[in-house]
């Protein structure tokens, strides 16, 4: 017996690609919401909504896909493991998964939970919100890991501003 696996079309290729696309017009602040929300939802669903946990473990702007209609839906699950059993608070496996989205305690220790999708899915979430991939060596020094680079303006509600993608520049709301 041969098993498929078979996805839905994805006509508006991924999350990544838009944010990095330089020759289309920039997802919108309001669509970079719904982004957000589907993702949420959709790890939802894996951590809480089936009889047993599944643990993405890739988590990222180019395993997000947009359909016809701008639902942003979780695909390539090559990496994704089911969750502790009964009893059990974490999984040790190997660590696999992106730099710049994977969890430091899960690199550190090799435990895997279901944080760990959250910690990549905060990644994800700066991703939207500044435009900026997690990793990148073309910027000057303290700008290459958005992580490092956010850090100072989070704290201060005032600098938030300073941190997202100059092409909403007038286009978003901090409210949202």
């Amino acid at each position: 017996m041969q098993r498929l696996l078979v996805y839905e079309y994805m006509p508006n290729r991924s999350v990544e690609y838009h944010l990095s696309s330089r020759t289309f017009a920039p997802l919108s602040w309001v669509m970079r919401l719904k982004i957000a929300l589907d993702a949420a939802r959709g790890l939802t669903y894996l951590h809480e909504g089936m009889d047993f946990q599944i643990i993405f473990r890739d988590l990222k702007t180019s395993n997000i896909l947009l359909d016809e209609n701008w639902n942003a839906k979780l695909s390539d699950f090559g990496l994704a493991r089911q969750g502790p059993s009964e009893g059990s608070t974490h999984v040790s496996t190997l660590v696999v998964g992106t730099i710049g989205y994977a969890a430091p305690e899960y690199i550190q220790t090799g435990r895997l939970t279901t944080k760990s999708d959250i910690w990549s899915y905060g990644v994800v979430l700066y991703e939207l919100i500044t435009g900026r991939r997690p990793m990148d060596r073309n910027r000057p020094k303290g700008e290459q890991k958005l992580l490092d680079w956010v850090k100072p303006y989070t704290t201060d509600p005032k600098k938030l501003h300073l941190i997202i993608d100059p092409r909403m520049e007038g286009n978003c709301s901090q409210s949202q």
